[in-house]
């Protein structure tokens, strides 16, 4: 990192993606699997993640309801080991992958915020 760019947490972010943006192939999900992206938007960043689960592909801003941490410890943990869940990983929230919705942990009864995806001739794109 330069003297001149800004460290990580200072960078500006948006909570919203342009339609159309080709994100990865179907096929680099494994199912049940996740994956996250974080994209620029002119000068700000967005922070999301991908999740594919009995052939459903959903996508959610990477933000906690709870605390407003990223959810993975780990780049692309976002899944109980069962791959069953997703996993707030700060405070053991725990979300079902395609609804968002808080079933257990501190924002139980809550939701995740999506992050309008589809898939279109294999190819996973915000929308």
């Amino acid at each position: 990192m330069s003297e001149a760019e800004p460290p990580p947490e200072a960078r500006a972010r948006v909570w919203r993606t342009p339609a159309g943006v080709a994100l990865c192939a179907e096929t680099d999900l494994a199912d049940p699997g996740a994956r996250s992206l974080v994209l620029q938007i002119g000068e700000a960043f967005f922070h999301g993640f991908l999740v594919r689960r009995d052939g459903a592909v959903a996508g959610w801003v990477d933000r906690c309801p709870h605390a407003g941490h990223p959810l993975a410890l780990e780049l692309d943990r976002y899944l109980t080991p069962d791959g069953s869940l997703i996993l707030c990983g700060w405070h053991g929230a725990v979300f079902e992958p395609l609804t968002g919705l808080c079933v257990g942990g501190p924002c139980a009864g809550g939701r995740l915020t999506p992050w309008p995806v589809e898939v279109r001739d294999g190819m996973v794109r915000t929308a």
